[in-house]
């Protein structure tokens, strides 16, 4: 890699931090390219990105943002799991390791707080932003669907009891 290519995969991944609602990072003990694969493909499906990179020039990237405390964590081969969505990186990546011990999570940051592998593992356990979209609409429609029901209801049981009156006059 020139000069040139390192400056822009610096400007590259400064960009992302820039954007990114979390990152995590990852240490790869040996995967396999069809393991690797998989893992990219979960990632993307989530909205999430998942990127090797060098450490020097990812701790150049996130020198100047919010995740420049992510420096210590940047040892040894790693790769960079990075969503704008706060929970969606971290819940791929926890899948993947659950069933893959070759993959290591060995920490991450969310918007500038440090977290350890095991803070990584507990943002996973959180619903992500469409989940908890979908709960507050679902909460939110669920009071006009009662305020609906309600309103019908007097008006069906009327018609119930004038269908029982004329059943009642028939026989």
């Amino acid at each position: 890699m020139d000069r040139s290519q390192k400056a822009d995969a610096v400007a590259a991944l400064n960009s992302t931090f820039s954007e990114a609602g979390v990152v995590v990072v990852t240490r790869n003990l040996g995967l396999t390219v069809a393991q690797s694969t998989d893992l990219r493909s979960k990632i993307r499906d989530t909205g999430a990105t998942y990127k090797v990179t060098k450490n020097s020039l990812a701790k150049l990237a996130a020198k100047d943002t919010v995740y420049s405390s992510l420096s210590e964590l940047l040892t040894g081969p790693i790769a960079l799991a990075t969503s704008v969505d706060p929970v969606a990186a971290a819940k791929a990546t926890v899948e993947f390791a659950k069933t893959n011990d070759k993959l290591e999570i060995v920490g991450g940051s969310m918007n500038g707080q440090l977290l350890d592998a095991e803070g990584v593992k507990a943002l996973a356990s959180m619903p992500s932003l469409d989940e908890l979209r979908g709960r507050l609409v679902g909460l939110i429609q669920a009071p006009a669907t009662k305020i609906a029901q309600l309103s019908t209801a007097p008006a069906a049981k009327l018609a119930r009891v004038f269908g029982a009156y004329a059943a009642k006059e028939a026989a």
